[in-house]
């Protein structure tokens, strides 16, 4: 089995993923992506609503060296953020090798290299790279959890994770229960009501909300812009 070398190996083709290719690429350092899926930010393409919208204003949320276009809103809708994504990827020119899936990843402390083995998922073939350095940019929440609850076994409706709902829309005059009230569930919640859904979240301790337009919020979203803007440098050491 030939082993490819490269200089940085990367683990998901999600924006971080993304985001260090392109980083990488800027200064002609050779890279290699590996994203199991057959796209790049599949998540945001496959296993996200109609409505997602960005949570955080854009200026946080742009990735390395491109800025959102102007005419973009305040929080990015999804279907803006996948074209802002596809954009990025053109012009920095990444090149994902996808339906690769990571199955070992072990440090040399001779060679001073990580030996990655990766299963191309369409052939299920075992391939070997080396790299002298590895990022994992998985995510934290790639995989879905439904965590166990007693009667959901038998339970003789509908129910799904958030990764399968698209929109509201089949389930007008319906009483749908949301389990847990972070963004994803805040967000589906009003989708579902929009839709003429009866609505309720089921949340495990006291949660504050709080609106856009409360007063003040802009203020604390600008002073963290103002002190990004104020940091000079960042560096990161790597031997």
């Amino acid at each position: 089995m030939e082993i490819q070398e490269e200089v940085a190996i990367i683990v998901g083709a999600g924006p971080s993923g993304l985001a260090t290719a392109a980083c990488l690429n800027r200064f002609s350092i050779p890279n290699i992506v590996f994203e199991r899926e057959d796209c790049f930010a599949s998540l945001w393409k496959k296993k996200s609503y109609d409505r997602l919208h960005l949570h955080l204003a854009k200026q946080f949320c742009e990735l390395p060296h491109m800025s959102f276009p102007s005419s973009y809103p305040t929080y990015v809708p999804k279907k803006q953020f996948i074209e802002y994504l596809d954009h990025y990827v053109s012009h920095f020119k990444i090149s994902p090798m996808y339906h690769r899936s990571v199955e070992s990843a072990n440090y040399d402390e001779v060679t001073k290299k990580w030996k990655v083995k990766v299963r191309n998922v369409s052939s299920d073939e075992i391939e070997e790279y080396l790299g002298r350095f590895l990022v994992v940019a998985t995510g934290e929440s790639s995989d879905a959890f439904i965590p166990e609850v007693e009667g959901l076994s038998t339970f003789m409706g509908e129910a799904i994770h958030s990764t399968q709902y698209k929109s509201g829309l089949k389930y007008s005059g319906k009483n749908v229960l949301v389990v847990g009230s972070g963004n994803s569930g805040m967000e589906i919640a009003l989708d579902l009501s929009d839709h003429g859904a009866t609505t309720s979240i089921v949340v495990r301790s006291p949660v504050i909300y709080l609106d856009l337009s409360y007063p003040g919020l802009d203020e604390v979203w600008l002073q963290n812009e103002v002190w990004l803007q104020n940091v000079t440098s960042i560096t990161c050491h790597m031997s």
